[in-house]
This record gives structure tokens, sequence and C-alpha cells, in this order.
């Protein structure tokens, strides 16, 4: 015999409704929803307080058990959404299936059912309720108005030629300058998926030909965009932490430039383990080259010794005074001859002076 009020059996009845509250006090993502032809829309006959809590459906990709999968449910208040009811003609038991975008002709009415009772959405009316970063139609979204204000004009190291050498032996940048790239949003619907939250965080995956990109941000604007040729640009509007427990690698096929405005420290072999070096290599044809501006340069072994070995000449100016203070012995070994021109007195001191 068959049982009449199994569902499937008892008549099947759906809804069209709009969510009027979502914060489910057992938090498993069920929303309230006046649904229109059950309730009226008169809130002094039916509070929002006194709709029954409709259940939401989750795809397939979510098990909708402990835990696992996506969290349940991103309707907000004043969605239109479609479902049945389970217990079919009492109406009680209301399960939601999709939501239902539309071109939201006025705000919301919080004193009437039917609307989001906190007056916040819909939040623009007489456009597509789609994402305009999909649409890419009639109105501009806020984020991508700030992504427009790129970074340009940023310059790097400027090394000065040195006495003795040209400038094409120095080559430096000699005060180039980089900017960042270019925003390459151009989508064209529907081939851009978008996700927003409701605080402004986005994610895009964008197929429009010519144009495809991956694009995430924080609400902030810090973010990572790859445009339609791979390049990535990476925005961070506050500070950057990175932790990394094993190794570190980095292969750069064409330049690199760093332009720090704060301090830069390096701490190498902090745990003290033998031949942990800090080595650095410079290829053929390439110098090294290091300026300061104004300030010292200070170069110290707290324990250990500074060797130098050039495999060429040993240029040294010295604009001021030349000191040198040895706590040993001193001992030169010279090849060649030796000329010495001092425009001042000559001075030298000691218990014995040789000079054969």
């Amino acid at each position: 015999m068959t049982d009449n009020n199994f569902l499937g059996f008892n008549n099947f009845i759906w809804f069209n409704g709009v969510v009027e509250d979502r914060h489910d006090p057992f938090k498993i993502g069920r929303v309230r929803v006046r649904c229109l032809g059950v309730h009226t829309h008169d809130k002094e006959v039916l509070p929002t307080a006194d709709l029954p809590w409709a259940q939401v459906i989750l795809p397939v990709t979510s098990p909708g058990i402990s835990g696992l999968g996506q969290s349940p449910s991103f309707l907000v208040e004043g969605s239109w959404v479609f479902g049945y009811f389970r217990d079919g003609k009492d109406c009680q038991e209301p399960c939601v299936i999709g939501s239902i975008p539309g071109r939201p002709i006025e705000k919301a009415k919080p004193e009437k059912g039917f609307y989001d009772p906190s007056g916040v959405y819909p939040a623009y009316v007489s456009d597509s309720d789609v994402n305009m970063l999909a649409t890419n139609d009639t109105l501009t979204h806020p984020h991508l108005t700030m992504r427009m204000n790129t970074v340009t004009g940023i310059p790097t190291a400027d090394f000065n030629a040195t006495t003795g050498a040209t400038y094409e032996q120095i080559k430096a940048s000699d005060g180039d300058t980089w900017d960042q790239p270019a925003i390459t949003y151009n989508a064209v619907y529907p081939y851009n998926k978008v996700y927003e939250s409701e605080r402004g965080h986005i994610f895009e995956v964008d197929d429009t030909e010519g144009a495809e990109r991956i694009y995430a941000s924080h609400r902030t604007g810090t973010s990572y965009e790859i445009d339609a040729t791979g390049t990535i640009v990476h925005l961070n509007k506050k500070d950057k932490y990175e932790i990394t427990t094993g190794h570190q690698r980095h292969s750069i096929g064409g330049n690199s430039d760093i332009t720090i405005d704060g301090r830069h420290k390096i701490y190498i072999n902090k745990s003290q383990t033998p031949n942990n070096h800090y080595d650095i290599q410079v290829g053929p044809n390439a110098n090294v080259n290091i300026q300061v501006d104004k300030g010292d340069i200070n170069l110290v072994t707290v324990d250990g010794n500074i060797n130098v070995n050039s495999g060429g000449d040993y240029n040294l100016k010295v604009k001021g005074n030349y000191s040198s203070l040895i706590e040993g012995y001193k001992s030169e070994i010279i090849s060649g001859t030796k000329t010495s021109s001092t425009s001042g007195t000559v001075k030298h001191y000691g218990s014995t002076i040789d000079l054969n």
C-alpha cells in the first residue's frame, strides 16, 4: 500500500520566494524564505521570525557532513530563490534548490515582506544581478577602478662611474625605472566567471578570447593577476610574511630589480651549521657595483680573516684620510717596482729601520 505522506507521493509543491533571514541558530545553512502564494507580504500578520527555516540543498561536490566540502549557503537577505516543500501541501518544510538573478527595479522596502529586512540588497537597481566584472556593462566595478591606478616610475639602482673606469666598464642602470603592467581586464559576457563575497573579496576566471585571466583579490586590493600572456602581477597593500620550513629556489631568466624604502637585512646560518656559506658568483663580462650615496660601508669579521684576491689591477681612491691599525705584523711582496709620491712630509718610526 502506498504511503501518500511519503515525499514523492504527496504532490510536488514548488515555490519562488525571498530570503529574509540567514542567521540559522543551528549553523547548518538554513534560511527563512517568504514564499509567493504561500505567505503574505504583511509583516504584522506574518513576521520574518515566524517563517519556517528552509534547508538549502548542496551540490554533489559538497558532502554536507563532518565539515567536508564547502560551507553551506551563500544566500543573503533579499535573494530570490526556488525550491519545494518536502512535506507537500503542509508547506512547513521548505528546501531551497537555487537562487534566481534578475534586474531589480527598486531598492528594498524593509517594512514589507519579500524584501531584504536590512535594506542592503539589492545594492543597485536597473542593472543585472550578475557581477559587473562578468558583464562589463553599464556600471564600472569599484574594485576595477582601484586596480586601474597602477604603480609607475619605480626607480632602480643608479651607480656612478668611478675614476679610472669608463661608463661602459661600469655599465650600471643609470637611473632606469619600471612600471606595473597595465591592467588587461577586457571581459566579454558570458566568459568571465566571477565570485565575489559580501565584503568584496574577488576571484575571477576569465575565458574571454585574447584577454584570458586569473585574478584573486582581498577587498583591500592585495591581489595577484595572471594575464593572457602568462605574466603574473602581485600587489601587496600591507605587510607580507613568508615562512618556508624546507628549501627555496628561484630561477630568473631575465632581469631582477629590487627597490626598498626601508632597511634590508640578510641573516645567514643562524643555526651555526658548518659550510652554510653565503656565495655570490657573477659570470663573465659583468661587474659588482656597490654605492652608498651618504653613509659608511662597514666590513667586519668578528672571528675570521678578510681575504681579497684581484685577478687584475687593484685601484683605491680615498678622498679623505687613510688610516690603518695593524696589531700584528705587515708583510708586502711586490714582484715589480713600487712608486710612492707624497706631497707632504714623510715620517717613518720604528725601533729599527732597515732600508737594505
